[in-house]
């Protein structure tokens, strides 16, 4: 906002455009985006030590401790990767829509923890895989363009994603009981 004036910034390069606009052999550019940190952040998370002490802090933060896990170093890695994960979804929405816009995300997170839990991840943590977290962002992109298609108003359409929130944490609950 302070930068920008509250104004959306435009005029990007071609290149820039290919990002959010591009394809490569028929398939949008963003898909190959999409594949590349799939693949990556699925081998930190089960190929890689760091992994193993992520999983292992979610599950259960004090037994990681005990066990020799430098929490504090491997959550600053987790917030960082988080940081250049929310960085290069803003690159390739600003690519997409041709418009750097301080509100263009707003919204997204709803989105996000609703994507993730439906995915299997379990909110109490130590559960879930980036398999999961991609099926649940293709259901709720589904949802979303179903309900868009149908006409339904945004507020029904984030009730809606907070029921079905509410509905996988009670499921995980008793799944973990």
């Amino acid at each position: 906002y302070i930068f920008s004036d509250g104004h959306p910034i435009t005029g990007f390069s071609k290149e820039f455009d290919f990002i959010g606009r591009g394809y490569v052999f028929g398939i949008p550019f963003m898909i190959y985006v999409l594949v590349l940190v799939g693949i990556v952040s699925h081998i930190i998370l089960r190929h890689t030590r760091l992994g193993k002490s992520i999983y292992a802090i979610g599950g259960n933060e004090q037994a990681a401790v005990v066990s020799g896990i430098n929490v504090k170093r491997t959550l600053l890695f987790v917030y960082m990767y988080g940081g250049l994960m929310a960085g290069v979804a803003g690159i390739m929405l600003a690519s997409r829509i041709g418009a750097g816009q301080p509100t263009a995300g707003l919204g997204y997170e709803l989105d996000a923890i609703a994507a993730v839990v439906i995915g299997g991840t379990s909110l109490m943590g130590g559960v879930g895989t980036i398999v999961g977290t991609l099926i649940g962002a293709l259901i709720i992109g589904v949802l979303n363009n179903g309900m868009d298609l149908m006409h339904v108003s945004g507020y029904w359409q984030q009730v809606l994603k907070g029921v079905i929130i509410v509905g996988a944490i009670i499921l995980d609950k008793y799944r973990n009981q």
